[in-house]
């Protein structure tokens, strides 16, 4: 089964090919010739996954998927939530993200958080979405140099690593992504004819 992933980020890609395997042919926006920015207007997780799905069925005619993630800091009051990837403004910088959320929580004693990602899937024309969400905390310093994002701060409840420290497997295992592409992948294991 071939499915776009409407994403021009290769981590995201590479982190989706590891977890849905080799059952799936997972194509990249270049690949279908896509080469512009996906509109990302939206108010929720939701809406921009959706945006960005619809964009790609719309104008490719592809099945596709699409996601947003959001990061949830409680102290925050769910900030940078939708606003995650342009939290220090643009052009998007995943360390001067990191920089201002630091910065956010310096005298803070509670560092709780979530990342929470929405998929949107079009597929036969028909729309479904899956959610993931693992809880955790917000380290005082960065950790790690792997995965992407707020990976170096974010620790997963329960584990001593943070997602930057991981594996990727391992990352895959516990991940709101991962947890997400597991829904998709169930889904569309089920639909396969």
């Amino acid at each position: 089964m071939k499915i776009c992933f409407a994403t021009n980020n290769p981590k995201k890609i590479e982190e989706v090919k590891s977890a849905l395997g080799d059952r799936f042919e997972i194509v990249s926006l270049k690949e279908i010739g896509c080469f512009e920015e996906l509109p990302e207007t939206g108010d929720t997780l939701d809406q921009n996954a959706f945006q960005k799905a619809r964009f790609v069925h719309d104008k490719f005619g592809v099945d596709c998927f699409a996601d947003d993630t959001g990061l949830e800091v409680e102290s925050l009051n769910g900030d940078p939530g939708v606003y995650s990837g342009r939290y220090a403004g643009e052009p998007r910088s995943d360390q001067r993200n990191i920089e201002k959320l630091l910065e956010n929580l310096k005298n803070q004693e509670n560092r709780r958080a979530r990342f929470r990602t929405v998929i949107a899937l079009i597929i036969g024309g028909k729309e479904f979405s899956f959610e993931g969400i693992v809880d955790g905390e917000i380290l005082k310093e960065e950790t790690g140099d792997g995965g992407f994002g707020y990976d170096p701060i974010f620790k997963a409840s329960g584990k001593s690593l943070s997602f930057a420290e991981m594996s990727l497997e391992e990352k895959n295992e516990i991940s709101h992504r991962g947890l997400a592409v597991k829904k998709l992948s169930k889904f569309l294991m089920e639909r396969k004819p």
